[in-house]
């Protein structure tokens, strides 16, 4: 990836174009207001909070609807709720299981366990999203429950940027599949899992379908 990007943004230096890469290029030319590696930094950031969560997102949310029927059925018979409905996904298999890395200036001790100073510390954000003392019985898929708190996107100055865009495309994405498919199910076959430190996600999602009458 990173041999990628050197050579993407080299080619979109020689050639400026009407995208983002290259506005984020002209900053660096023009203003030096970002080093090389901050630019090459955002470039990574692009794809993968912008493009991969997402993904990943849209993903797990038809496999739980797919693996509870119930909630399947209750969301074909109120299409309108789906934007609630994304909330709970987004709290049921968090697509960003790990926080980005933190490091503590000083030692601190929680509950009990000193983390010293200068050690990496990583924060299960999915976890946090299936705490029994906030979300009651946390296993299950509820499209009906309250999922304020949930921490899929982050929380105060650390919250997704993309938020808004995640939501609006996942809402898009479920609305247009089942819509388009009245009779979707999970394929049969071993669901297989993206091997990551820090993402959940499917490599792919096998189903049987009919498509709607047209």
């Amino acid at each position: 990836m990173l041999g990628f990007f050197t050579r993407l943004l080299a080619d979109k230096r020689a050639e400026p174009a009407d995208d983002l890469l290259s506005d984020l290029i002209a900053v660096r030319e023009e203003g030096d207001r970002l080093s090389e590696d901050e630019l090459m930094s955002l470039a990574f950031l692009i794809l993968f909070a912008g493009y991969e969560n997402t993904v990943q997102l849209i993903g797990n949310a038809v496999l739980a609807l797919l693996q509870h029927p119930d909630q399947l059925a209750a969301l074909r018979h109120n299409p309108d709720q789906v934007a609630l409905a994304v909330e709970e996904f987004a709290r049921f298999e968090t697509p960003g299981s790990l926080a980005i890395r933190r490091f503590p200036v000083e030692d601190v001790t929680i509950a009990g366990v000193t983390v010293p100073a200068g050690e990496t510390v990583w924060v299960s954000l999915a976890s946090a999203n299936r705490d029994p003392a906030r979300f009651p019985d946390p296993d299950r898929l509820d499209l009906a429950r309250d999922t304020s708190g949930h921490l899929a996107l982050g929380h105060g100055i650390h919250y997704c940027l993309g938020a808004p865009l995640a939501r609006a495309e996942t809402e898009i994405a479920v609305t247009a599949l089942l819509e388009r498919f009245p009779v979707l199910a999970l394929a049969d076959g071993d669901l297989r899992w993206r091997r990551s430190l820090r993402a959940r996600g499917l490599v792919a999602l096998p189903v049987t379908y009919a498509r709607k009458n047209s």
